[in-house]
């Protein structure tokens, strides 16, 4: 009997399977994307219910609408072998007398200075003085209704996480505002003026780039902490104002500023302290005195060689600079309580601070000349002349030569390779400034006095 086989279920299911297998993939992403939407519509109403970032934003809006009155764009105008060059920068409203700051490297080298409010008003400026070891500039404006001084956080201490914002105008985007956070303090850095910071740089990951320099450096309240001064890029990681940031910028703290800008508006010569002693090596998180000056600060309070520094007027001081910085940001007479490990007991021992010997200051300007200018100077018998000049530097290419002897820098009689130094540095010269020396140079036996011009191109 032949036996009779039927397909029929076979097939049925064969084909559903195949349905199934079709339409499954669909069947999952259409869940998947009504999970989705869920999803999507419960963050929906979370932010909706919840204002923190709303909070947030309000918040930064202020610091923008409470600092950008203060703030200035700088126009600089330079004449240079009689072609008129244009440069810009940042700053802001000291005080209402008038009295604007900036970095001296924006401002150093100009023959007229516009200042501009964000309120699109142009105004003239006129230089009041500089510290060019400090980088710090005063200009002054006429006073009036419309300045609006910036707030500042005298006395508040910045610590490594605080939330910051830089104005200025970077690549001249005028009143520009950018965010970041304090990466570290007590950084050293070489501004553009030929000096390494005498100050405790404050190093953010705020974006700052060629036109910020001399704008503020604001805290979550949108008060003053420090001002904008130069950036790290890959090609130069000890401090610029040239390039393009790299996350990496440099700010003069709020206590270095505070000390010099009265000075130089009372027209007196911008120093920092002093205490009066050599460092040692930087140990366990402190630092070593390695010897104390006779008759110095450091001395009169009680320092002795072998002491180790912990902090300096509450602030933790674990490396030579932070405390140099500290130091430097301070003001003669003004004190300043050490913290003091000695044989195993912790002391607190108070400096009064006395002001920069000159011998000190002089080297700054003769390094900065020879970092600057290739020029390194020497005293003789007849008066200040060029010990050496590095080869394709701007001090060879303007015609010092080794031997010469040096009268005057810019119309100022100089008797001394440090004066001379000095003076050079006093004129703008490093800043992109033309300056004329006059030298004497023994020629066939017989002095002959010139008039050099010597030039920093930028």
């Amino acid at each position: 009997m032949r036996r009779i086989v039927s397909f029929g279920p076979a097939f049925v299911v064969l084909v559903s399977a195949g349905v199934v297998t079709l339409a499954l993939p669909d069947m999952v992403r259409r869940i998947a994307s009504e999970q989705t939407r869920a999803t999507v519509h419960l963050a929906q109403q979370s932010l909706d219910n919840d204002d923190v970032l709303e909070r947030l934003n309000r918040a930064v809006r202020n610091v923008a609408v409470s600092v950008e009155p203060s703030v200035v764009h700088i126009q600089v105008e330079a004449d240079r072998d009689d072609t008129r060059r244009f440069s810009s920068g940042s700053g802001w409203v000291f005080d209402s007398q008038g009295h604007v700051v900036t970095n001296a490297h924006v401002v150093a080298a100009a023959t007229q200075i516009r200042v501009q409010f964000a309120d699109a008003r142009v105004v003239s400026a006129n230089v009041v003085g500089m510290d060019l070891t400090g980088d710090i500039a005063v200009l002054r404006v006429d006073p009036g209704p419309h300045l609006i001084p910036l707030r500042r956080a005298t006395g508040a201490r910045l610590t490594k996480g605080d939330r910051v914002f830089a104005f200025g105008s970077p690549f001249n985007f005028k009143f520009s505002m950018s965010e970041g956070v304090v990466s570290a303090l007590g950084r050293s850095a070489r501004t553009a003026t030929g000096f390494v910071s005498p100050a405790n740089f404050i190093q953010t990951d705020a974006a700052v780039n060629p036109g910020n320099s001399g704008g503020p450096l604001v805290d979550v309240r949108g008060r003053l902490v420090g001002m904008n001064v130069a950036i790290a890029t890959a090609q130069d990681t000890q401090g610029t104002s040239e390039g393009q940031s790299a996350g990496i910028s440099f700010a003069i703290p709020l206590a270095a500023i505070e000390s010099r800008v009265p000075q130089i508006i009372a027209g007196q010569p911008a120093v920092g302290g002093y205490i009066g002693i050599f460092f040692g090596d930087d140990v366990h998180g402190s630092v070593r005195v390695g010897r104390v000056v006779e008759d110095s600060p450091a001395a009169a309070a009680g320092l002795r060689a072998g002491d180790r520094i912990t902090g300096a007027s509450g602030q933790p001081v674990h490396e030579a600079d932070q405390l140099r910085g500290v130091i430097n940001s301070a003001s003669p007479g003004d004190t300043l309580e050490l913290q003091v490990l000695r044989d195993g007991e912790t002391l607190s021992l108070t400096v009064t601070l006395g002001a920069m010997p000159k011998d000190l200051a002089a080297r700054q300007y003769n390094q900065a000349i020879h970092t600057e200018l290739g020029l390194m100077l020497r005293d003789t018998q007849s008066g200040p002349s060029v010990a050496f000049t590095v080869p394709g530097s701007p001090a060879e290419t303007s015609g010092l030569k080794t031997g010469m002897l040096l009268r005057s820098v810019a119309g100022r009689e100089v008797l001394s390779a440090d004066a001379a130094a000095e003076a050079m540095v006093a004129s703008g010269v490093i800043l992109g400034r033309p300056v004329e020396i006059e030298v004497v140079e023994v020629v066939d036996d017989k002095p002959r006095t010139s008039t050099l011009r010597i030039l920093v191109e930028p």
